[in-house]
């Protein structure tokens, strides 16, 4: 069994710096700060065969902005 400290990034803006991110927590949406604003991501059932080994799939659903 993998003990994920990371995860894959699908969708979202195609310029995003890493698709490979560190997760704090497993199965909770995901925040990403860019370019001012965060882009959303939610866990899926999937998983995604990646050189780091089998990561779980979190899928993007929305952009925020911050204010300014």
């Amino acid at each position: 069994m993998n003990d994920t400290t990371k995860a894959v990034l699908e969708g979202g803006p195609d310029d995003l710096p890493e698709r490979i991110v560190d997760l704090s927590t497993t199965g909770g949406d995901l925040k990403i700060p860019f370019r001012g604003g965060y882009e959303h991501f939610k866990a899926t059932a999937r998983q995604q065969e990646t050189t780091e080994g089998a990561l779980p799939v979190y899928e993007w659903w929305e952009r925020t902005e911050l204010p300014g």
